[in-house]
Formats: structure tokens, C-alpha cells, sequence
């Protein structure tokens, strides 16, 4: 048999096969585009079922994205089958088993930050407006996706955070709660009456507006004896979010200020006492020499 003979008959088999295969190629993107179909509509009904619970909004795309996940995957593997006989569903994962280790190994960062995503997704304790502290880093939680997390910092800027360094070091979540305790220092000149000064200090904090006093009671406590004050710990109870924080400060500092002038108490600033070795000589200056 000549080669232009071999060659003939080879090419006819490929159309004959190709032929035979195309029932097979039409079944099998019928049953994905049946998947396509079947995911739109599950996805809708997830979607509006999910919006009716609790759950936050970032948990809701990963459970709609999960459940798609899991039809699209189903629907190519029927038409794989379809289009090839010979695959069986546990060739299929067997293969997918393999695969997916050298691909845990390739983008084993990927796989972690995403793992750890999700875990952050399920905490109830960090939500999107919470302010957190992390690694240097503070600021809001603007959003929560599947690999980083969107941090707003005070300043304005937005660090984009791997979820990994969210799940494995601690983070302090400062709005947790909606109030929280403020402490400053302030001193008072050694010849003041310490508990007239207490009391001055714990009415003025008391009266300033952005105080919770129902969170509990102001407290002032003498602390210790400074370098040339006595100092007092004052501690209050306002709003978690930094801005209240720094108002609220302010405010109690102004306060504070205000009362113990009104009330002749010095806020006494540090005093240095010079010693010389030697002593220093004295010069008068006279009339004439001016």
C-alpha cells in the first residue's frame, strides 16, 4: 500500500471517529449548558433565601459561590463522561486528586489566605465597620474577600491585608463593644489638698457630655508621687470608635483644665535644680555701668 494510500485511509478514520462523536460532543454541551442553567437558577434562589438570615454579606457570596462551584463541577464531569465512555467518576476523581496536590503545593499561599477567609467569614466577633489593630496596621474593615481583607486606615489609606495574617496573629478588635474606657494623667502641685483635687477632677469629667456615666462612674485615683506633681489616673467610659475617642479626650481635658484653674490648683510643669561645683561669682552691675 502506497503512503498516499495510508494517508487517505488514516484521515478517514479521523472523520469517520469525528463523525460517530459528534451525538456525543452535542449531549455533553447540552448537559453544560443544562448546568449553566440549573446554577442561575439555584444561585437566584440562594441568594434570595440567604438574604433573609443574618448572615453577612461576604459569608452569603461564599455560600452562593460554593453552591456553584459544585454544579458547574457536577456538569462538566456528566459531559466528560458523555464524550468519553471510557471515563468513570472515580477515574475522574481520582485524576482531580492528583492534580489537586501538585496544585496545593504550587499555590500553597493561595490556598491558605483562602482557607483562612473563610474562617475569618464565620467569626462573629470582626464585622465590616469594625476599627482592629493587627500587626502595625488599624483602621476599618471596609471588606472581607476570599483571599485579602480591606483595611481603611485612620489617615485615609487602604492596606490590603492577606486573611493568613488576620487568622494567625491576634487582633484586637476595638469596637467590639460600643463603649470604651479612656484613661489620661493628670498632676497636681504637692501643696494641693489631694482629696479637694479628687473631687474637682471627678466633677469636671463627670459633667463633660461625651462621658457614659451609665457604662459606670468616673474614677480618679492618685497614682504616684512624680518628679514634682502628685499624679492622678483619670479614667472614663465613652464611644469605642477613635474619633470619639480623641473628642472625648479632648473634652476631658479641657475640662480638667478649666476646673483646677477656677479652683487656684496648679498644674505644676517640672522643675530642675541646678548644682555647680564650683561656685559661681556674682557681678553687680552698677548705675554707672549702664
Amino acid at each position: 500500500m502506497q503512503p498516499e494510500e495510508i494517508l487517505v485511509d488514516q484521515l478517514r478514520e479521523i472523520m469517520r471517529g469525528s463523525i460517530e462523536a459528534v451525538p456525543q460532543i452535542i449531549i455533553a454541551v447540552i448537559v453544560v449548558i443544562v448546568a449553566v442553567l440549573i446554577n442561575k437558577l439555584v444561585h437566584y434562589v440562594v441568594k434570595r433565601a440567604l438574604s433573609r438570615t443574618r448572615l453577612r454579606r461576604s459569608l452569603q457570596e461564599l455560600i452562593s459561590l460554593a453552591v456553584s462551584i459544585v454544579i458547574i463541577t457536577t456538569g462538566i464531569m456528566i459531559a466528560a463522561v458523555v464524550m468519553f465512555p471510557g471515563l468513570t467518576p472515580s477515574s475522574i476523581l481520582a485524576g482531580l486528586g492528583i492534580g489537586s496536590v501538585a496544585i496545593g503545593f504550587a499555590f500553597k499561599d493561595v490556598f491558605e489566605n483562602f482557607l483562612a477567609g473563610i474562617i475569618i467569614l464565620f467569626r462573629r466577633e470582626m464585622r465590616i465597620g469594625d476599627y482592629i489593630e493587627c500587626q502595625d496596621i488599624e483602621g476599618e474593615v471596609r471588606h472581607i474577600a476570599m483571599r485579602e481583607s480591606h483595611i481603611r486606615q485612620t489617615d485615609g489609606q487602604l492596606v490590603i491585608v492577606p486573611n493568613s495574617v488576620l487568622f494567625k496573629n491576634p487582633v484586637k478588635i476595638r469596637t467590639n463593644e460600643d463603649f470604651r474606657r479612656v484613661e489620661v494623667i493628670c498632676g497636681v502641685s504637692y501643696d494641693t489638698d489631694v482629696d479637694q483635687a479628687r473631687d474637682i477632677i471627678s466633677q469636671s469629667v463627670t459633667a463633660c457630655d461625651s462621658v457614659e456615666t451609665e457604662q459606670g462612674p468616673v474614677q480618679v485615683f492618685a497614682q504616684e508621687f512624680g518628679s514634682s506633681s502628685i499624679n492622678f489616673e483619670v479614667a472614663w467610659w465613652t464611644g469605642s470608635k477613635p474619633v470619639e475617642i480623641r473628642a472625648s479626650r479632648d473634652e476631658v481635658v479641657s475640662a480638667v483644665k478649666r476646673a483646677l484653674d477656677d479652683a487656684g490648683i496648679e498644674i505644676p510643669f517640672p522643675y530642675r535644680t541646678l548644682t555647680f561645683k564650683e561656685p559661681l561669682p556674682l557681678q553687680q552691675q552698677t548705675a554707672s555701668d549702664g
